[in-house]
């Protein structure tokens, strides 16, 4: 009897701008590497099954994470050197919520976590959201870049 691995999303930022916004993908194991780039991921998706964990290798670079309103995010397994912080300035108090799990180093770097409305004002606020308008509006549906999880007919 084979098992097969869950699959390992990748996003590399060296001296980059990468931004993966929206209904992007249902894995749940991400690994970043970035050195003097920035990496936008939107966690939010209905899609993304189970806890998240995310691998983070980071030099000189910022990490934004979009989450749901009630994640719990947990750094205990995160290596900051440096400088190296995270932000989470709404952080969950209830920890009902979906779990992600945050491992690896960060160097003179930091990763911010966006929830609620500050989520959605950051995805709307991109040039994602305005291709993802037109897209919608060409194909007669509706924008999901804000809201992943907006699935109304």
């Amino acid at each position: 009897m084979t098992t097969t691995a869950p699959e390992i999303v990748r996003v590399e930022a060296f001296s980059a701008n990468v931004k993966k916004l929206g209904d992007w993908t249902g894995a749940n194991r991400f690994e970043i590497r970035a050195r003097g780039g920035y990496a936008l991921l939107d966690l939010r998706s209905p899609r993304i099954e189970g806890d998240i964990e995310v691998r983070i290798h980071a030099g000189r670079s910022a990490i934004k994470l979009l989450v749901p309103e009630d994640a719990v995010v947990d750094q205990w397994d995160l290596t900051i050197h440096g400088r190296g912080t995270v932000k989470d300035w709404e952080a969950s108090k209830a920890g009902s919520g979906r779990r992600i799990r945050l491992v690896g180093e960060i160097d003179n770097g930091e990763v911010r976590i966006a929830r609620g409305g500050i989520a959605i004002l950051t995805a709307m606020f991109s040039k994602e959201f305005i291709e993802d308008c037109k897209r919608a509006h060409r194909e007669g549906g509706r924008p999901t870049v804000h809201d992943p999880a907006d699935t109304h007919a």
